[in-house]
């Protein structure tokens, strides 16, 4: 691995103050790979073999169930996967794949484990992403059990718009059945839910999705930090 992406793994807060023998003790053995769109790069129901970290690209974690799949999260840049399913030593939950040409950075799964039992920054920032974790599922499922399917759909645009730069032009960075399959909708509905929208101050147009009156679209999406963070 080149210094710079040593550097990039090392800010991130999970490995940020892990002492330096340990962190090379992680890195020595890690593997940089690229991946082309819709590979699948693991699978629900396997153990664990390496911590994944998303370092270029997107993916997508889903899982599926009697001929049904469900889109369960999104991953940007620079973000880890699956954190509990590592630490733990069980089978992973979810299944991932990569949305666009991806670059994932891998760690070996046991030296994770053994770096989590012997250096107490890295236990407490792994403690510390575990928690961020599940509090993101909790806002998920109050996502999904206290809004509309329309409401999802205008406090994602929200969402989405301020983690773009807040223009109010917000790109997809999926395909639309995939973000219907996230927020808990057929792609039906995600059709009928923008053309509802456009009453609320949206556009759509493609892949690309146009806030016309922002104004609107928060009086009907009524973000709150207790469900949107």
């Amino acid at each position: 691995m080149r210094l710079s992406e040593l550097n990039l793994i090392r800010n991130l807060p999970l490995f940020h103050e892990v002492t330096e023998p340990q962190f090379e003790y992680l890195t020595e053995a890690a593997l940089l790979q690229r991946f082309p769109a819709r590979v699948d790069l693991i699978s629900e129901g396997v153990l664990p073999d390496f911590l994944h970290i998303v370092v270029d690209g997107s993916v997508e974690l889903f899982s599926t169930h009697e001929g049904r799949e469900t889109t369960i999260d999104i991953l940007q840049p620079i973000t880890t996967f699956i954190l509990a399913a590592v630490i733990r030593d069980e089978v992973y939950l979810k299944s991932a794949r990569s949305l666009t040409e991806t670059r994932i950075l891998m760690l070996p799964a046991e030296r994770v484990r053994e770096v989590f039992s012997r250096d107490a920054a890295f236990a407490r920032a792994v403690v510390n992403e575990l928690a961020m974790r599940y509090r993101s599922v909790v806002r998920a499922l109050k996502n999904e059990k206290l809004r509309t399917s329309s409401e999802r759909l205008a406090a994602w645009i929200l969402k989405a718009n301020d983690q773009q730069g807040g223009t109010g032009h917000v790109a997809l960075t999926c395909d639309k059945r995939t973000l219907a399959s996230q927020l808990g909708m057929t792609p039906e509905n995600l059709s009928r839910n923008f053309s509802l929208l456009a009453k609320h101050g949206i556009r759509s147009n493609g892949r690309e999705i146009v806030i016309e009156n922002r104004a609107a679209l928060v009086s009907y999406a009524h973000p709150t930090s207790l469900i949107d963070g």
